[in-house]
């Protein structure tokens, strides 16, 4: 199936189920992400601020770009003036950054806060101790130019649904504590991103309301630079 189709599959199934769909773009060239805007699809993921910001320059401007890889302190100057949302928050000061960053642009910056769910080391994230610490904290009070909008979290890369299940479950029952606890009054903390191409499903059943899918829209992904496609 063309990238067309595969969007407007997975739409059909997520509009349903009221989830939001972020289509991984990472190392994809421009002329796909086209295709799947052409498709309808609106909100993109990307893992390096440098590729999402040569993309963001030739692609249009109506765009929702998510930062959902990794995400250096150094790095958030360049992608603050455009940036949609930052799914991977895994420090109180990575959000300082962006509070800082948001405020020169005149800008208020959706944040996902990223837990650790996995059992891999080399996956990023806040335990849960160190989450309800961040919020907790005198800093985190002060931040005026960011908004915490949920949680996000990655599931071991394995094949055992039962695994997944319960990571998934996990950071559901967190994050409705998390909601009950800090955000209670607020109605802008509702978006709980897990799910991926090869779990997706799994995670819409453990609650989950945003999934980020790659590869079952692009096909697998092409090693070589994006940009020499």
């Amino acid at each position: 199936m063309s990238i067309a189709d595969n969007i407007k599959s997975l739409k059909n199934e997520t509009i349903l189920k009221k989830v939001s769909l972020i289509a991984v773009s990472k190392t994809k060239p421009v002329a796909d992400i086209q295709e799947a805007y052409d498709a309808g699809q609106r909100l993109f993921g990307e893992n390096t601020v440098q590729e999402m910001v040569e993309k963001h320059e030739q692609l249009p401007k109506d765009i929702e770009w998510h930062q959902i890889g990794h995400l250096q302190s150094n790095k958030v100057k360049y992608i603050a003036p455009f940036i949609s949302m930052i799914q991977s928050v895994d420090s109180l000061k990575l959000l300082q950054e962006i509070n800082k960053q948001a405020e020169k642009n005149k800008r208020v910056i959706d944040c996902l806060l990223q837990i650790y769910i996995a059992d891999e080391e080399t996956k990023f994230g806040l335990g849960f101790d160190e989450a309800i610490e961040l919020l907790r904290s005198d800093e985190f009070t002060t931040l005026k130019n960011i908004r915490i909008r949920g949680l996000m979290g990655i599931a071991t890369n394995t094949d055992k649904e039962k695994q997944l299940k319960d990571e998934f479950q996990e950071l559901k029952t967190f994050f409705d504590g998390i909601k009950q606890s800090f955000f209670r009054k607020e109605e802008s903390f509702d978006v709980i991103s897990m799910g991926m191409s090869s779990d997706y499903e799994i995670a819409i059943e453990q609650g989950s309301n945003m999934i980020r899918v790659g590869s079952t829209i692009f096909g697998d992904r092409v090693i070589k630079h994006w940009n020499n496609n």
